[in-house]
């Protein structure tokens, strides 16, 4: 992996994890509740927004190694917040919230799975009209 690879990943992700920061409590400030709506906001969002990218990033060359580095793995990377989910779930598990812990478990795991699928085909669609 050359330097500005690396550069391009670590400035995204420098601007991702802002991004999830800044995100994340704005979610949780809006839907106050047990479960943890940030994370699953930040994760259910930047998972649409990578199948946008990939199939954007599949229709065209215009974008750099570095600049899909910069955009996926840097600021993707650090938007999505799959330890925070991790620790949020074995906290809920760990206290009892058995329902909850389910709950979220399942709509990280399938809410991002469709939202990157939801993405992906937007962009097909758009790129064909």
């Amino acid at each position: 992996m050359s330097w500005q690879t690396i550069l391009a990943i670590g400035s995204g992700g420098f601007i991702g994890a802002v991004l999830r920061a800044y995100l994340n409590g704005l979610i949780s400030h809006k839907f106050p509740h047990d479960l943890p709506y940030g994370t699953l906001g930040v994760n259910l969002i930047g998972s649409f927004i990578m199948g946008l990218l990939i199939a954007y990033f599949m229709s065209t060359t215009l974008f750099s190694v570095h600049a899909k580095s910069f955009l996926s793995t840097g600021i993707l990377g650090a938007l999505t917040t799959y330890s925070t989910f991790a620790i949020e779930s074995f906290f809920l598990l760990n206290s009892g919230h058995i329902l909850l812990a389910a709950a979220n478990i399942s709509l990280n795991a399938f809410g991002t799975i469709f939202t990157a699928g939801s993405g992906f085909y937007l962009m097909k669609y758009l790129l064909k009209s």
